[in-house]
């Protein structure tokens, strides 16, 4: 497997390319990154196109969940988005935001910012701002974010626990995150994970499910929960690249699972708005107190 710097670049050139071709040819590869599939359907993104706030401009097809969907956005929030694209994600969350909230999204490719930006402006939002950077070194001050949500890009970062990390910095005590990723059960074959082509698929670069889900737990966050999960398969004409016909069918019939999941978390503290919403949910009796044992 090559260097992180080596596979960082491998990222950067491929989605470099993505920006600057058509969303069909995105969705019907795996992750807008390999050679697309002969089946022509979507392997892993979820239709945003129902979701209030959609950009069809921003939807490159790359995604694998809809975090947004499950990210508890309050109007008036700072949001961020890791690994920002063209800006879908983005439009969503200042839907939920509104135009007294505020929405950052971050991405390491100079032509993706750029196409996000030129989305804006189109828009004519002037509460939605794109900062080039990588999201294991965010370009962002401490304890600024509310909410932090990203769909299928973790996986691409080489360092998922600085990811991580990072995430816990930037949030606000008492904020969270909602988080779409691949991540996997069982060991990928060989000619798989060290093939930086798939790296950036984002399919070589997951990790095992327990240890994405450890390194949550490792960086103190709290409340984590597992939002939605959904198998993905990829498809023959893909794997013929990589694996002989007999591997293939191996590699089907194995225990080796690949998934989209989505997951919450949340960073220790308290926020006003966070206790008026707990203190609904008491008084309209969707809850009840730790004192009575049953939460």
């Amino acid at each position: 497997m090559k260097t992180e710097q080596d596979l960082k670049k491998v990222v950067k050139d491929r989605y470099a390319k993505i920006a600057m071709q058509d969303k069909a040819v995105n969705a019907s590869s795996c992750c807008g990154a390999t050679t697309p599939s002969n089946k022509v359907y979507n392997i892993m993104m979820d239709d945003y196109s129902e979701t209030e706030g959609y950009v069809e401009d921003a939807d490159l097809g790359l995604g694998c969940g809809l975090p947004t969907q499950f990210a508890n956005i309050n109007t008036g929030d700072t949001v961020i988005d890791l690994g920002s694209g063209a800006g879908n994600d983005c439009f969503v969350a200042r839907h939920e935001t509104g135009p007294t909230g505020k929405v950052i999204g971050i991405d390491f490719t100079p032509e993706m910012i750029n196409k996000a930006r030129a989305n804006t402006e189109k828009l004519g939002y002037n509460n939605v701002e794109f900062r080039e950077g990588d999201i294991d070194n965010m370009p962002v001050s401490d304890d600024i974010a509310d909410v932090i949500v990203s769909n299928c890009v973790l996986n691409l970062v080489p360092n998922k626990a600085k990811v991580i990390g990072e995430i816990y910095r930037v949030l606000k005590p008492g904020g969270h995150f909602s988080i779409s990723d691949i991540v996997l059960v069982g060991n990928l074959p060989d000619a798989l994970r060290s093939d930086a082509e798939m790296y950036a698929g984002c399919v070589a670069g997951a990790i095992q499910k327990d240890d994405y889900l450890n390194h949550i737990k490792e960086a103190d966050f709290e409340n984590i929960t597992l939002q939605k999960e959904k198998t993905i398969s990829i498809p023959e004409d893909i794997l013929c690249k990589y694996l002989s016909e007999t591997e293939i069918k191996e590699f089907q019939a194995g225990q080796t699972g690949i998934f989209s999941i989505t997951v919450y978390a949340e960073k220790p503290g308290s926020s006003v708005e966070k206790r008026k919403i707990k203190l609904s949910e008491l008084e309209s009796g969707s809850c009840c107190s730790p004192s009575s044992g049953c939460c």
